[in-house]
């Protein structure tokens, strides 16, 4: 795991200088503390920091084949490298290193560009292919590991970090506004967009071509919702858990020490269910927390002490008020999921005793964990029935008392219900039931100059944009779908990344692989999403893995008590934040409505204040960088 950084001067009339390349890469040193490599030759510049985990001896970087006609930079894991040196390079090339990034190198002389779709594992990487005279920048499936570039027509900057760019000069810091409008309507900012005009993501599953010809993005891998197959649930029990035993087995290669991140949950206990396997002890990390409603440090205890695992944890208090500032810095855009908080705490637990973690995300987006997945599936009936004049008749008008019923439950008050009922289209529902700010709330949060300036923008079209590519015909698929190219690349992977990357921790998710996710894709939806209960042939399938105490327990999720911080640790600060930085771009006037209707207990407003002090404290480190 590294981070990697460069620049291209497609023209030639530029050199490129290490000090240049040396001040990007130090913005990364700890996604890469162990070592740092270069490598120039005309306008092109290379820059590498590593985190050492296989062949800890040999694996420096930026690294050539043989005639050094191609060289990498390269952030990542394959986990079939040993396999594709059998299959495609037996013969013909001199390896000079165990790793897995000589590897890439070969396959692409062997290949070229079709060589991603070979490798099975997490990855963003830039490739110099001096005889072309061009570079290649690539990203796994996923979106596991980032990737940042800019281009103006005859310079690319690229890095791992968008921190990296502004240490090559010449970048305005605009603000992207249609990105600020998706982030206060998701709490990320969706790829390819970031919150700059002049950076842009480089999307999961696609790579960049760049030359003196222009620049060029291909996709190379989409996950198939529309090839169902049938077969008995036994039968895809079995199935399921001989790839998931792969997956799991491939992700244990590592030169140094490898654990698990483990919490009470279904989805990290299985993972270290299977880990124990094959490794015992499994070494197993935790947190717990003071506030028991936020604690599973006791069920992940008692699981870790089922299996003899070597089982550390720790019992934090986040201190909300000291992280605030350094999870803006690592994150370098808005970003406001506020589980950022206990990741990076037990990122920061678990690199004390070791390298490499697995995780067990992914379990919830493939197998429609989520409550949403529920109540979408519900609203899509509902509109099935239900003839459209009725819903926009009946169902619009209830939808606008829905602010006065912010006192409720949650469970009561049904967020979306009546605002999607109401409406044509199931996606603008979804949108609805999952965006923190809805656009009637938008339009009072966000100034007038912002409004105008964005010209009728909807957010909404992030999400139609890949509900309308998606090839499936049930509702749940299409959602499922959505939701793996935005929320789980954009949110749940950054978080992931940055949270373990500022603790120099790699993390590895086997729920996440993609020849897993495929077989899981061909699974009929109602083995996902059965009579309301999520995850359903996926715990059945763990019958056979994990006790029923953990298939069966109530899930408590990696939450924070956000909502309490604001009117006791967090109130002073965030209200200094809010208040007394003006920026020209939020409505102060209704900040201070819904900061006294929190305070005043009237209605919880957590989400949005989060995801202001978020805004403000990411402007303050970006004027300060």
């Amino acid at each position: 795991m590294c981070g990697i950084c460069g620049i291209f001067e497609t023209g030639g009339e530029s050199i490129v200088q290490r000090s240049t390349l040396q001040a990007m890469a130090d913005t990364i040193r700890h996604r890469g503390p162990d070592d740092e490599g270069f490598y120039i030759s005309g306008g092109l510049g290379l820059a590498f920091r590593r985190l050492a985990i296989i062949d800890v001896a040999g694996g420096h970087q930026p690294l050539a084949n043989e005639d050094e006609s191609v060289w990498i930079a390269f952030n990542g894991e394959v986990y079939n490298f040993e396999e594709l040196n059998r299959q495609f390079l037996s013969t013909g090339h001199n390896f000079r290193t165990r790793s897995d990034t000589e590897t890439i190198v070969h396959l692409y002389e062997e290949l070229g560009e079709a060589c991603f779709a070979e490798l099975r594992g997490m990855f963003a990487l830039a490739l110099w292919d001096a005889r072309r005279k061009r570079l290649v920048l690539a990203r796994d499936r996923l979106g596991k590991k980032p990737l940042y570039y800019s281009w103006d027509g005859r310079r690319l900057l690229f890095g791992s970090e968008i921190k990296t760019l502004w240490k090559a000069g010449g970048l305005s810091k605009e603000m992207d506004l249609e990105a600020l409008s998706d982030y206060f309507s998701y709490l990320y900012v969706p790829a390819p967009k970031t919150i700059y005009r002049q950076v842009r993501k480089l999307r999961a599953g696609h790579y960049l071509v760049v030359d003196k010809s222009g620049i060029r993005e291909v996709p190379y891998w989409d996950i198939q919702f529309g090839q169902t197959r049938e077969q008995s649930e036994a039968e895809w029990c079995e199935e399921f858990l001989a790839e998931f035993r792969t997956s799991v087995k491939s992700r244990l290669v590592s030169d140094v020490p490898l654990g698990a991140f483990l919490s009470g949950g279904v989805d990290s206990s299985s993972v270290v269910a299977l880990m124990n396997e094959f490794q015992r002890p499994v070494t197993t990390c935790s947190i717990g927390f003071t506030r028991e409603a936020y604690d599973e440090s006791g069920d992940a205890r008692q699981f870790a002490t089922k299996l003899g695992a070597n089982h550390f944890e720790e019992i934090v208090e986040p201190h909300a008020i000291d992280l605030v500032s350094k999870l803006a810095w690592h994150y370098d855009e808005p970003f406001a999921d506020s589980s950022a908080v206990p990741t990076y705490y037990v990122s920061k637990v678990a690199r004390q005793h070791v390298t490499v973690a697995l995780s067990g995300d992914g379990g919830d987006e493939n197998f429609a964990g989520y409550r949403r997945y529920k109540l979408t599936m519900w609203e899509d009936r509902l509109r099935s029935f239900v003839p459209t004049p009725v819903r926009r008749n009946v169902f619009g008008p209830l939808g606008k008392i829905y602010p006065k019923l912010g006192w409720a439950p949650r469970v009561v008050r049904f967020k979306s219900t009546f605002q999607s009922l109401s409406r044509l289209s199931p996606i603008e529902g979804y949108y609805y039931g999952i965006s923190s700010c809805p656009p009637a709330m938008k339009n009072r949060l966000l100034a007038p100059d912002v409004r105008q300036r964005l010209n009728g923008y909807d957010s909404a079209d992030v999400l139609r944009y890949h509900y309308d590519r998606c090839n499936a015909a049930d509702p749940l698929s299409r959602i499922q779908y959505v939701d793996m190219k935005t929320y789980l690349v954009d949110d749940i992977l950054v978080k992931v990344d940055r949270a373990s990357m500022a603790n120099s921790l790699e993390v590895r998710c086997p729920l996440l692989d993609h020849k897993l996710m495929e077989l899981i894709a061909r699974m009929p939806s109602g083995l996902k999403l059965n009579n309301g209960r999520g995850k359903y042939i996926f715990k059945k399938a763990l019958e056979r893995v994990l006790p029923s105490d953990v298939l069966t327990r109530k899930k408590k999720g990696f939450s924070m008590p956000v909502a309490e911080w604001f009117r006791g640790e967090l109130k002073d600060f965030t209200h200094a934040a809010v208040f007394e930085r003006e920026d020209g771009v939020l409505n102060r006037q209704f900040l201070a409505q819904c900061w006294k209707q929190h305070q005043r207990g009237q209605r919880d407003w957590s989400a949005l204040l989060w995801s202001v002090l978020m805004f403000k404290t990411w402007q303050e480190v970006d004027k300060a960088a």
